[in-house]
């Protein structure tokens, strides 16, 4: 009578390849690719300047300074003045020193507001700072 786990079955080479895992990992990675590919500052409508190549500097720890058409700054959303602006990223400094900032500013924004902004950043020694333009029609 044959034994169930014969020495011959033990040697024998795998004939498939269990892929369950593999499409697990390949549905978080789509799942992640999606909620990233979505995630906007939302509330704030800006009309960009245009470039003529951008990239993205989306991360989940990047803020987002926005200035609007009439001059009005906005951090991640919500409105600020300047002063205030410089307490909150010297807060945000003290937590995380080296998170990356994007400033977004209307395409008719009065260009000295946009360098009061970055001047201020400087001030902070933040180093990691993009400037966030449209793709040209």
């Amino acid at each position: 009578m044959a034994s169930v786990n014969s020495p011959e079955d033990e040697d024998s080479a795998v004939d498939g390849i269990n892929i369950t895992p593999l499409v697990d990992v390949l549905m978080v990675v789509l799942v992640m690719f999606i909620l990233t590919a979505t995630a906007q500052v939302a509330g704030i409508r800006v009309d960009l300047p245009k470039a003529s190549s951008s990239v993205s500097l989306s991360e989940s720890k990047t803020k987002a300074i926005s200035i609007n058409d009439v001059g009005q700054v906005f951090l991640d959303a919500y409105p600020v003045t300047l002063p205030e602006l410089e307490d909150r990223l010297r807060t945000e400094k003290a937590l995380n020193p080296d998170f990356p900032v994007v400033v977004r500013g209307d395409a008719v924004v009065q260009y000295q507001k946009v360098i009061e902004v970055l001047d201020l950043l400087r001030r902070l020694e933040l180093t990691q700072v993009g400037l966030v333009t449209g793709r040209p029609k």
